[in-house]
């Protein structure tokens, strides 16, 4: 059955009634992103938003929406879409063949798409998740001043299925007529090395285990998800640890009693129990969200950290 998403407080433009964005295929998993809910965690609600922020900021920049507009969030490809109306379209993050109607698009971070036709994207040879923005910005639901889909509380709209119709934001500015610079977006296929700044409890780490973590190359779990990766290594040795439940920001690196740390990501609970022994920089966050199952990774302490 086709559902219309609710359009009532995300505004970058009025609504064009007119235009529709259609999910053809989903793929594996694709959810509705925007900048979030911050400063909303003494509320018990996580921040949400897209898992890697840079990838989104850039789709939307190449449309000429804000940075923080709602865009697709897809994991793996799979996915396909097609407009009612013609607009300009973006695609980054993770490396995927794109198609329109079939054809392969030789340079897909923005193209102008023409009412009817399919964008499809196939799975990526690297990397976790692809990032769709259209012209105008998309529209849903939004749960305390969000439309993001939180997997991990269950806020904001459902993951997308087969026949969803999204309404289309109109059009107030051009895409930017200059190249916009994309280097440095290209991502890593070898050792993803984290920068990170200890504690809050690396106190109750040995050395041994401080030098476990910075000297280990890590591999990421198949487990891992929106709210965290679970990364698979020696064991870090907590001992019995009774810690009242605390805040738990953005790239925290937490060491439940299995020893093999978890490093919090969009959907992360915003308290734990758990002692972190230190905290991702929001940037390198950015490439460990498009770690896939068995990428390697590292962590390299900050200076001053």
């Amino acid at each position: 059955m086709t559902a219309l998403l609710d359009s009532r407080t995300y505004a970058p433009s009025s609504p064009d009634t007119a235009t529709r964005l259609r999910v053809v295929d989903p793929g594996p998993l694709t959810t509705l992103q925007d900048a979030g809910r911050a400063g909303l965690a003494h509320l018990g609600i996580g921040g949400c938003g897209p898992a890697d922020r840079a990838a989104a900021a850039l789709a939307n920049r190449l449309v000429g929406n804000p940075e923080g507009a709602p865009l697709l969030e897809n994991v793996m490809g799979g996915l396909t879409v097609a407009t009612s109306s013609p607009r300009y379209v973006s695609v980054t993050g993770a490396p995927a063949e794109v198609r329109v109607d079939g054809s392969i698009v030789a340079e897909p971070q923005r193209l102008y798409l023409h009412a009817g036709q399919r964008l499809s994207i196939a799975r990526p040879p690297w990397g976790v998740r692809v990032y769709v923005a259209i012209a105008g910005g998309l529209a849903g639901r939004q749960v305390f001043g969000s439309c993001s889909t939180d997997s991990l509380s269950g806020l904001g709209p459902p993951a997308l299925r087969t026949g969803d119709e999204l309404q289309v934001g109109a059009v107030v500015s051009d895409p930017p007529s200059a190249r916009l610079e994309l280097t440095g977006t290209a991502l890593p296929t070898g050792v993803i090395d984290l920068g990170f700044r200890w504690g809050p409890r690396d106190s109750l780490f040995s050395t041994a285990d401080m030098r476990t973590l910075t000297s280990t190359t890590w591999s990421v779990g198949a487990d891992s998800n929106r709210v965290g990766v679970r990364l698979t290594g020696p064991a870090l040795s907590i001992g019995v640890v009774n810690l009242p439940s605390e805040g738990m920001p953005l790239g925290a690196i937490q060491v439940p009693p299995s020893g093999q740390p978890i490093v919090f990501l969009a959907d992360h609970p915003v308290t734990g129990g758990y002692p972190v022994i230190g905290v991702v920089t929001e940037p390198d966050l950015d490439l460990l969200a498009q770690a896939p199952p068995g990428a390697r990774v590292s962590f390299s302490a900050m200076a001053g950290g």
